[in-house]
């Protein structure tokens, strides 16, 4: 039985890291959970946003690397990331976005919601969407008032050119039912998951292939609750032929990464341990935190990052 529940984070890649900063903790209203870099590149940030508690669900990172071409979106790419907002929210996003000359489109209705389509500075194309439930509290200390703010995840789109063994992945080893379809666009839905339980499917089998850079989501991340239930699903990846990696510990979770039949990146994380490993919750964000392989190198480090 599968033990996924959801969307843990997406990460996705940024140019300045200054401007990425503050557009999502000062025009969404985000906030900034973690500052750390890159475990592979240390010489780059790796910025978490997210809700008050940084819970698994709300969580959206970044890469911001300064010299990275633009992106491009198409095929065997994760294209749209989706959030909660409360149902009547949309008309105070659309101001804002306007004070803020965000690029959106006007609102429209897909299955039974209505929502919002907008871009980040990079070109990250993003949504905002109305549900009526409220599962995830938002960060308190936003300037977007709290009965507009964004409270996590709703989905991610995965963009394929077949999207057959993608929807038999999600439908076998990680527990989504079908709920939905329109023309091209199948909805996968985990009944497990509090907030970022939807994953849509768009087909399009003449696309290109899109280029992963600047406003290009990475990988997409899957929770599950421990290490145990971690290895119990790279166990039944690797029985289908999958080549997920080790366990790698991450800090704040443990992570195994793949690459589901499309080749978009996976990732599943553990919720164990979370950001409040080395920050109490009440300095969340605040300080530079560094993998204990770095920390010799704090100095040079630190004169390499932008100043934020």
């Amino acid at each position: 039985m599968s033990k996924i529940k959801g969307l843990h984070h997406v990460t996705a890649i940024a140019t300045s890291a200054k401007r990425n900063l503050d557009f999502y903790t000062q025009v969404l209203g985000l906030r900034l959970v973690k500052k750390t870099v890159n475990f592979d590149d240390p010489e780059t940030y790796h910025l978490y946003f997210g809700n008050e508690g940084g819970e698994p669900g709300t969580i959206l990172t970044f890469f911001p690397w300064d010299d990275v071409d633009p992106g491009r979106r198409g095929a065997s790419q994760a294209t749209e990331v989706a959030f909660r907002v409360p149902k009547g929210s949309l008309e105070w996003w659309l101001q804002r976005l306007d004070e803020r000359q965000v690029i959106y489109n006007k609102p429209a209705h897909r299955f039974d919601e209505r929502y919002l389509v907008f871009l980040d500075p990079d070109g990250l194309k993003l949504e905002l969407v109305e549900v009526d439930e409220e599962r995830a509290a938002p960060f308190a200390g936003s300037e977007v008032p709290g009965e507009y703010a964004i409270r996590g995840f709703f989905g991610v789109t995965l963009t394929v050119n077949d999207a057959a063994d993608s929807a038999t992945l999600l439908t076998g080893v990680f527990g989504y039912e079908k709920i939905a379809q329109h023309v091209n666009r199948h909805r996968y839905a985990s009944t497990d998951a509090v907030v970022g339980n939807i994953i849509d499917l768009v087909e399009l089998p003449h696309e290109e292939e899109g280029v992963i850079a600047g406003g290009s989501v990475h990988h997409v991340a899957f929770r599950t609750e421990s290490v145990e239930s971690q290895a119990a699903i790279r166990q039944q990846l690797r029985d289908l032929g999958y080549q997920p990696t080790p366990q790698i510990d991450r800090d704040y979770f443990m992570a195994i990464y793949f690459r589901e039949p499309q080749g978009i990146l996976f990732e599943i994380a553990t919720d164990p341990p979370g950001f409040t490993v080395d920050e109490p919750i009440e300095e969340l964000g605040t300080h530079l935190k560094l993998p204990e392989q770095y920390e010799d190198d704090r100095e040079e480090i630190e004169k390499s990052l932008q100043v934020l």
